[in-house]
């Protein structure tokens, strides 16, 4: 894979759980001159690429649900599979680009699962820096809705054997926090809660300024 000379000229979609960041990229993704959009959601894998959906789908269902048997660094390294899938797609094409989420919100994962400060996340934080972060923000209830109440919730989104209200907005609260420390050194636009449309209609403004 060749890698450009300069770094990428990319912004970063972040956001706690359920913010509407899939939402907002699949609206951007209908634009008429859509810009690159590189996700490790599987709306976005090309087929090739289709391997990282189902690693991130038995994560969930095999290492985050059986906290027991693995140990929380094994964790981490199946959690870097996505991470090293987003920067090896941003450094393919030199050309602008969002990125969901790139390496800090697994990053902000791993910290709540127990992972100490590792050498792996020494390396994430070598990757190419974004020019900006875009932060989707929503409020807890807000979230809790859109999960219906836990349903739609994964081992890596609450507190908890069994997801319930308490244990969903205490995870988010920290994972907010957890967050907004990985990134206080960056450029980040505060996106607050709206529908997927005006949420886009934001994104696109920022892109406009950074990107070009």
């Amino acid at each position: 894979m060749a890698v450009p000379l300069q770094d990428p000229a990319f912004c970063v979609l972040l956001g706690p759980d359920l913010a509407g960041k899939s939402s907002a990229m699949t609206a951007l993704r209908q634009d008429p001159e859509p810009r690159r959009l590189i996700s490790a959601d599987d709306a976005f894998l090309a087929p090739e690429h289709a391997l990282i959906g189902r690693l991130r789908r038995e994560v969930v269902r095999d290492v985050a649900a059986r906290e027991a048997a693995w140990s929380p660094e094994f964790l981490a390294a199946m959690l870097q599979t996505a991470v090293l899938h987003l920067r090896d797609r941003l450094l393919e094409d030199d050309g602008p680009a969002l990125v969901d989420s790139y390496y800090y919100k697994p990053l902000a994962k791993c910290r709540l699962a127990g992972v100490p400060e590792n050498p792996m996340f020494t390396w994430w934080r070598s990757f190419p820096r974004p020019r900006r972060v875009i932060y989707l923000d929503a409020r807890p209830e807000t979230a809790w809705r859109r999960s219906r109440q836990g349903a739609r919730l994964n081992r890596l989104e609450h507190y908890g054997e069994v997801p319930d209200r308490d244990g969903f907005l205490r995870y988010q609260a920290d994972l907010r926090k957890v967050m907004r420390e990985e990134i206080r050194d960056l450029p980040v636009t505060v996106i607050e809660e709206a529908g997927p449309e005006r949420t886009a209609a934001a994104i696109r403004k920022v892109l406009a300024h950074e990107l070009g």
